[in-house]
């Protein structure tokens, strides 16, 4: 027999309303003796049975809900779950001719841990929680019954892993070692994805309809292009025929890519139409400020700056401070477009430290468009954790 877990009174609620995660406070006892990563039965207070989840004695995140029905958590489960998770994506695939986007977004996918990103024939997993660590290898079988001749790299060199008593690792899982660069498109655009040393998996494709959608503000115009990593923002630009577009990033290796991946499409990188500056953001924007330099457009695409609730504080300011400055470096009916990807900050903060940054800029702001994670990062209605990508077209006057 299973081992099993049974609820506290009443806190059989949001499983009931099928929110996927079982807080340790939530679990009055627990029978059977399950080792970190195996599937429990979970019960309410009056041994109702409610589900199957992965257990995690190290995080406060107790149990990770697999499935709300009585079925085995085995191969046949997860290939199930990636074709389906496949088929909510075929259209927009088929629309952006995509060859590299999410397949797999954890909770949202009904695979709680589990992260895929598929890079043309390299599929890149993250595996954050100990149950989807201990079935890595039954989910990457299913994987590759779902798409073979496919590849499996693993990036799990992710912080939260200790969370769940995990050491972070990385390393091939099936076929062949990655080469230096896997090339994907999206939208008619070729961009290289480094997967064993990127962000993330290699690539933001979180922000694939952001780039998109960016591209009718920056015809003709000059784009200033911060955190730019391996230029998105900025091929999508170019693309749109930008007048000229500076990326800015700390990062000469990242540097080195976009200015690749510019060649690779065939756009004009020459100084009067593109350049690529090794510069601390907050340094640059203060400077452009007090030398009296102004854009047309600046992207704002900082990386997370709130990795706990103890750092919010923290990111408010941090987030202030760099669109304050964007928005005094705007040329009159300039555009700030600016994003956050840190989840535990909500749109409606968000929007809030932007209007806090056009009172201390001095300008008058407009909100004139809203942005959201990539369709193929879709999130469940019963896990709005999983929205975590916001973001603003704003007309500074």
């Amino acid at each position: 027999m299973s081992a099993a877990v049974y609820l506290a009174k009443g806190r059989e609620k949001s499983l009931l309303r099928k929110h996927p995660w079982i807080f340790s406070r939530a679990i009055e006892k627990v029978e059977g003796s399950p080792e970190p990563g195996d599937t429990v039965d979970v019960f309410s207070n009056k041994g109702q049975w409610l589900a199957k989840a992965g257990y995690s004695p190290h995080s406060q995140i107790r149990a990770r809900v697999w499935t709300f029905n009585k079925q085995n958590i085995d191969q046949n489960f997860f290939t199930k779950r990636i074709q389906q998770a496949q088929r909510i994506r075929n259209d927009i695939i088929e629309q952006g001719k995509l060859t590299g986007y999410r397949l797999i977004a954890a909770e949202s996918d009904g695979m709680p841990g589990v992260t895929v990103d598929k890079y043309d024939n390299y599929l890149v997993c993250q595996f954050l929680s100990a149950a989807a660590d201990k079935l890595k290898q039954t989910i990457c079988d299913a994987l590759l019954t779902c798409f073979p001749e496919h590849n499996i790299y693993e990036r799990s060199d992710v912080s939260v892993r200790k969370k769940e008593g995990l050491k972070e690792i990385t390393g091939v899982l099936r076929g062949n070692e990655p080469p230096k660069f896997v090339v994907i498109e999206e939208n008619d655009i070729k961009i290289q994805v480094d997967i064993k040393n990127g962000h993330k998996t290699g690539f933001y494709l979180d922000q694939r309809d952001s780039r998109f959608q960016a591209m009718k503000y920056v015809a003709d115009k000059e784009v200033l292009n911060c955190f730019s990593y391996t230029g998105g923002f900025g091929l999508y630009a170019l693309k749109a025929n930008a007048r000229r577009v500076i990326n800015a990033d700390v990062s000469q290796p990242a540097l080195n890519i976009a200015k690749d991946n510019a060649t690779l499409n065939n756009f004009d990188i020459s100084k009067k139409k593109a350049v690529f500056l090794n510069a601390d953001v907050f340094k640059l924007l203060r400077e452009y400020r007090d030398q009296g330099t102004k854009f047309d457009v600046v992207i704002m695409d900082p990386p997370k700056f709130a990795e706990s609730k103890a750092q919010l504080n923290g990111a408010c300011r941090g987030y202030k401070d760099i669109n304050m400055l964007a928005m005094q470096i705007l040329k009159s009916g300039g555009t700030l477009l600016t994003y956050s990807c840190s989840g535990l900050m909500d749109q409606v903060l968000f929007q809030k430290i932007i209007a806090d940054a056009a009172v201390d800029s001095g300008r008058t702001v407009r909100f004139v468009e809203r942005f959201e994670q990539a369709a193929d990062h879709p999130i469940d209605t019963a896990y709005p954790e999983g929205f975590y990508l916001k973001g603003f077209a704003c007309k500074v006057i």
